[in-house]
């Protein structure tokens, strides 16, 4: 099983619009039972309250299910528990590290580097722009799985 955790500020907009972006990527395509996907935060602001309303809408309006996530903190156990750990700007990926405080297997990185158009994914609690955050977010998480799927190609087998 591939374990992958999504990792943003609050943990109420892009890393959970990632996690059920990512879901229903991997649910279109019948590998659900490989993988196990998560969200959390590097901030303790939003832990326990839900999935922000411009996501929820946002995964709404494109047909995405949206479950009950609570937002959490991430901690140093989750290292040994994910493959992926994976944050949305360099201010998480700064402060996933002052929580991880070493990264000895490569698992952490942002989510745009794996696209060919590295970037930060802009966070939309500011902008309150949750379309162009769900096209950050859907591009990577489009790469991400084309990464993972040439990486473990038995997976999904050979007619990919």
């Amino acid at each position: 099983m591939i374990k992958v955790l999504f990792v943003c500020h609050g943990n109420i907009c892009r890393s959970t619009m990632a996690q059920y972006v990512f879901q229903d990527m991997v649910n279109k395509i019948g590998l659900s039972d490989q993988f196990f996907i998560d969200s959390a935060a590097t901030s303790t602001e939003e832990i326990g309250n839900g999935v922000h309303y411009g996501t929820r809408n946002k995964l709404r309006e494109v047909g995405i299910p949206c479950g009950d996530h609570r937002a959490r903190q991430m901690n140093r156990k989750d290292y040994d528990k994910f493959d992926y750990i994976i944050g949305m700007d360099k201010w998480n990926l700064r402060n996933m590290m002052r929580i991880l405080r070493q990264d000895p297997e490569g698992k952490v990185s942002l989510l745009l580097d794996y696209s060919d158009s590295p970037r930060d994914i802009a966070d939309p609690w500011y902008t309150g722009d949750f379309d162009a955050t769900y096209a950050d977010v859907s591009e990577g998480c489009q790469a991400l799985l084309d990464r993972i799927l040439d990486r473990f190609p038995g997976i999904y087998g050979k007619n990919r």
